[in-house]
């Protein structure tokens, strides 16, 4: 298993719980850190998630989720929450650095996922 993906999801998590945390008390953050950082967080701690999910019940230690389904994953983010629940729920805003930044770091989870290969 690569240690360097390991370490990059459990920041994301432990950074993306800390900030939820903070929001939760009403801590005052840094607007980029309020508004972007978790949506740059999110898509390695699903993709972790879901690899080691498919690890597991494929009983392969070597599996890597392919540049496709990250991209889609990320697509289907962009779609959801920028686009669709936008329209229909108040506590989500259209904003399309978000966009950018579920690429970004789906594109970090590929390259350090690759270089475990």
């Amino acid at each position: 298993m690569n240690t360097k993906l390991i370490y990059y999801f459990l920041f994301c998590l432990v950074t993306g719980t800390t900030v939820y945390i903070l929001q939760h008390f009403s801590v005052p953050l840094p607007k980029i850190i309020n508004h972007y950082l978790n949506d740059f967080l999110i898509v390695p701690i699903v993709l972790f998630i879901s690899l080691q999910t498919l690890r597991w019940s494929k009983n392969d230690k070597n599996y890597t989720l392919s540049l496709g389904v990250i991209i889609y994953l990320c697509l289907l983010y962009s779609i959801l929450f920028e686009f669709v629940f936008p329209k229909y729920l108040a506590r989500y805003t259209k904003d399309y650095v978000d966009v950018i930044l579920y690429f970004a770091s789906g594109f970090i989870f590929y390259q350090l996922q690759k270089s475990d290969s």
